[in-house]
């Protein structure tokens, strides 16, 4: 059961620090491109919740939809959170099955490469201001951060899950 309760405790953390690294990415990324910090979020939250196809209306003055902007914030932390509940299972069972590790590994890796392609290709209308090294930044980022969170709680597991970094 202790062991049950740290890999729930360490997954809720690790999607925490994901979810917090996009968001800050993306706050930052906005800034840069001076369009307000809440640009990326405004324009998902609309296109995920009120159906935005065309995100050249944006480039009008327009009002920030609230709604929709917790909406997908929510939308992003619950699946933050799930990617790192499964994360930190599949270290958990690779620690527990070492035989195992390397499918570990490579699920993870693989899990990484599609998040990116299914995000990448839900928000291909919204290219022009939503590049693809982005996207690849912005998860890139996440992986780092929450990877350095468990590598640190679970040393040396990076060498068990993916044998040709080590």
């Amino acid at each position: 059961m202790a062991t049950a309760n740290r890999t729930l405790r360490e997954g809720v953390v690790a999607g925490l620090i994901a979810y917090l690294a996009v968001a800050a990415f993306y706050g930052a990324f906005d800034l840069l491109a001076a369009r307000g910090a809440l640009y990326t979020l405004d324009l998902l939250g609309k296109a995920v919740f009120r159906g935005l196809r065309d995100p050249a209306v944006l480039q009008l003055p327009f009002q920030h939809d609230l709604a929709a902007m917790l909406s997908y914030n929510g939308l992003h932390l619950v699946i933050s959170l799930a990617i790192g509940l499964i994360v930190t299972w599949l270290v958990a069972h690779a620690e527990r099955r070492p035989a195992q590790a390397h499918l570990a590994g490579l699920i993870i890796v693989a899990g990484f490469v599609v998040t990116i392609l299914v995000v990448g290709l839900l928000t291909s209308p919204m290219r022009p201001v939503l590049p693809w090294w982005s996207i690849v930044v912005a998860n890139a980022l996440a992986v780092l951060l929450a990877g350095s969170y468990l590598v640190q709680k679970h040393p040396g597991v990076w060498r068990r899950l993916i044998p040709f970094l080590g």
